[in-house]
């Protein structure tokens, strides 16, 4: 088989994917912005996490050219992204009870505030402790993950469930379990994974609604301009100054 025909078969399989939550995750994205603009609007911060490649969608809307400049990365140390050496180490601390715990006890996540949670399988101990301790804080939860692993898997955190279930709002990213689009013949290994296409996809879409909200109550949505654009930088710093106080990446 061609490279070009694994590479268009593959683009198939995102575009498919992408109309599936388009057509099927109305709802809950409405639903989510919606949620955001409200937080946004009432004096909240907006928080995201993420680990492991899942952390890419988390920065993708974090000091995001076009995105809402209130929301913030919850770094776990080891874990946000694959850098951390060795990179298993990232895998095996979110299998770490506890671990979730002592971030949020040492963040500024506070009740009225939104944390959005990406976990592609939703099975492991850290985002399933982030989610239900966040909420015993009186946070908002956004989850966003492939429900399917919840009926093919089995939870690795003590209580037995995932992610899904401790959510005030669910984004199912439609993944099939292993993350991967494409198979051949040749190759012993399922490849070519789409879930960072899909799951920033749902998330800017989100972030797209939030904005919508807020200018529909007439309030100018907090967004970030390119600073590769003429006025970039001066629009930035502006934001930043009006929002200060709910900017955690920004001194």
């Amino acid at each position: 088989m061609s490279e070009s025909k694994l590479a268009g078969q593959f683009l198939d399989a995102a575009i498919g994917l992408l109309q599936r939550v388009r057509d099927e995750d109305a709802e809950p994205i409405a639903a989510a912005g919606t949620l955001i603009a409200d937080t946004v609007a009432d004096g909240g911060r907006l928080f995201a996490f993420g680990a492991g490649h899942s952390s890419l969608a988390a920065q993708d809307i974090v000091y995001r050219a076009g995105g809402l400049a209130l929301m913030n990365l919850l770094a776990v140390p080891g874990v946000v992204g694959v850098d951390v050496m060795p990179a298993t180490l990232g895998s095996a601390l979110e299998r770490v009870d506890g671990l979730a715990s002592a971030v949020l006890d040492s963040s500024p996540v506070r009740s009225g505030d939104v944390l959005v949670i990406i976990s592609l399988s939703g099975r492991n101990a850290l985002p399933v402790e982030m989610a239900m301790n966040a909420r015993a804080l009186g946070v908002k939860v956004i989850g966003v993950t492939s429900v399917a692993y919840a009926s093919e898997t089995t939870s690795r955190h003590v209580s037995g469930t995932y992610l899904k279930d401790h959510c005030d709002i669910v984004l199912d990213s439609r993944i099939a379990v292993g993350d991967a689009e494409l198979t051949l013949d040749t190759i012993e290994a399922p490849f070519a994974p789409a879930s960072t296409v899909v799951t920033t996809a749902l998330l800017q879409a989100v972030m797209a609604t939030a904005a919508g909200a807020l200018a529909d109550r007439g309030i100018e949505p907090p967004l970030l301009r390119s600073g590769n654009v003429d006025g970039g930088h001066d629009w930035n710093s502006q934001v930043m100054r009006e929002y200060g106080d709910r900017i955690f990446y920004h001194h």
